[in-house]
């Protein structure tokens, strides 16, 4: 048996070899090499999930807005409130190029005035809007011409 075992030992001894062993840590916010390209990265993942969860609010924000606008009830509010406004300005319309007598009108709608008066000497209708925030936008309308 000591044989064997001096032969197995003469045998593996020349093939032995040691090194020292040596830990690095791959992770550049241990070891310091790569660290401000690792930051960078992180910041800018950081960044994207940011924005990405800002323009999902924000889509989120507008479909619900597209779909409070987009009900029966809405459609139905936003069509009467258009025929009621067409009808106020059918009946402007109409004292502005009737006869009898006015030469002048105003109303206010949503903070806007509209002013109008009838120049019988220029033959002309002039019509004066001036909304809420002094913006002013005039009109002048020639009364004949018309072939209606």
């Amino acid at each position: 048996m000591r044989a064997i075992l001096l032969t197995i030992i003469l045998t593996f001894s020349g093939q032995l070899y040691a090194s020292e062993l040596i830990h690095e840590f791959k992770n550049p916010s241990f070891s310091g090499q790569g660290y401000s390209n690792h930051v960078l990265a992180i910041e800018q993942l950081q960044h994207q999930r940011k924005e990405k969860a800002k323009e999902e609010a924000e889509s989120a924000k507008r479909q619900a807005e597209r779909d409070a606008a987009n009900t029966t009830l809405a459609k139905f509010l936003n069509n009467v409130e258009s025929r009621i406004y067409a009808n106020l300005s059918k009946q402007m319309v109409d004292n502005m190029f009737t006869n009898d007598g006015d030469t002048s009108g105003t109303a206010t709608i949503e903070g806007a005035t509209i002013y109008w008066v009838k120049d019988t000497s220029t033959d002309t209708i002039t019509v004066q809007i001036t909304e809420a925030d002094g913006g002013f936008t005039e009109i002048v309308v020639p009364l004949s011409g018309f072939g209606f």
